[in-house]
């Protein structure tokens, strides 16, 4: 059996001196580890944006904060993550950095996912195109569907149409850096589907509809006939008794749908004669699609037509309408209007 030396009482002194020295140097450098990460990250202007990239490693996130300026002790950030258990919980994208902010508060941020929030608004009106353009121009997405036929785009989509017009529902939509066109497209299409089908389910009594996307386009030239939504019921109420008593539909937009880019801003009397899939002045019932983004009001009128006699209306110079019974005073309206 060994025993340990006989420690002197000189002996004891100084081993005990160099352990406490040693636990005193280990309690110091906690504090100072906890005093660094719970305080304010280095040059933090008034609007600082970090990006977490896809597929980095806490090791390259906390070098890259090294290498900003931003935190200048990236082993010990790391050494946090791992007492936490947060080293692989991380999320990709931008974190705005408000003043103040704290190394172990921003790891909190990125574990939560709490990214800066992008938006992008399509609007009523707008044709699909218009609205597509509008995301892949958008800050921070990234385009998948560019050079993609309409066909190519309708596949990817949770939609059953054979065209992409009047698709999406418009509205403002919020993502995050790296989203994709087709990400939104596809939100887009699923609230309008959703939406759609809720107001199909409620519509109003029997309507010269067989399907939700007849509704669609009926709502699409409601959208263009009129900005005011106190409007669109009583111009949902003319259609539907157009189609119902088999007069065509007149309506101007539709016109200037099937003109394309042939459209210089005035509708010709040649352009009322040219027969098209979508001159409603030449051709009966519904034309083949939608022509815009409808709003849920011009989906709520095409749905809840507004019950009156009136068959014919005409803009007036405030952008509102005149509503008419006849023919006759339809013509005498016109003639009022024109001779302003």
């Amino acid at each position: 059996m060994k025993y340990l030396p006989h420690l002197t009482s000189l002996q004891f002194r100084l081993l005990a001196s160099v352990t406490l020295i040693a636990l005193a140097s280990c309690l110091l450098a906690i504090w100072l580890s906890f005093k660094v990460l719970h305080s304010p990250l280095n040059a933090i202007q008034s609007r600082t944006i970090f990006e977490v990239e896809p597929g980095s490693s806490f090791s390259q996130v906390s070098r890259d904060l090294d290498s900003s300026g931003l935190f200048s002790y990236p082993r010990l950030l790391i050494l946090l993550a791992r007492v936490k258990g947060v080293e692989n919980s991380i999320k990709v994208g931008e974190y705005e950095l408000e003043d103040g902010l704290t190394a172990a508060e921003l790891i909190d941020k990125m574990v939560a996912g709490e990214t800066l929030q992008h938006r992008v608004t399509l609007v009523e009106g707008w044709t699909f195109r218009q609205a597509l353009d509008a995301i892949q121009n958008s800050n921070k997405i990234v385009s998948v569907l560019e050079g993609l036929s309409g066909s190519e785009i309708l596949e990817r989509m949770p939609l059953s149409y054979e065209n992409t017009e009047g698709s999406l529902f418009p509205d403002t939509y919020f993502y995050t850096a790296g989203s994709t066109d087709l990400d939104i497209v596809r939100r887009a299409s699923a609230r309008l589907k959703n939406i759609l089908q809720s107001e199909w389910e409620k519509k109003l009594g029997a309507l010269p509809y067989e399907t939700p996307y007849q509704a669609l386009i009926m709502a699409s030239i409601i959208e263009k006939e009129s900005a005011a939504s106190s409007e669109r019921g009583h111009i949902s109420g003319v259609f539907i008794r157009r189609l119902e008593l088999g007069m065509r539909l007149q309506s101007d937009p539709t016109v200037i749908y099937g003109m394309g880019d042939a459209y210089n801003g005035d509708i010709r009397r040649a352009d009322l004669q040219e027969v098209t899939p979508y001159n409603t002045y030449r051709v009966n019932g519904l034309p083949p699609t939608p022509i815009a983004l409808a709003g849920f009001d011009s989906i709520h009128a095409s749905l809840n037509p507004e019950s009156s006699e009136y068959l014919y209306f005409v803009a007036q110079s405030d952008g509102s309408h005149y509503f008419s019974n006849s023919l006759e005073e339809h013509n005498q309206a016109v003639g009022r209007l024109l001779n302003r």
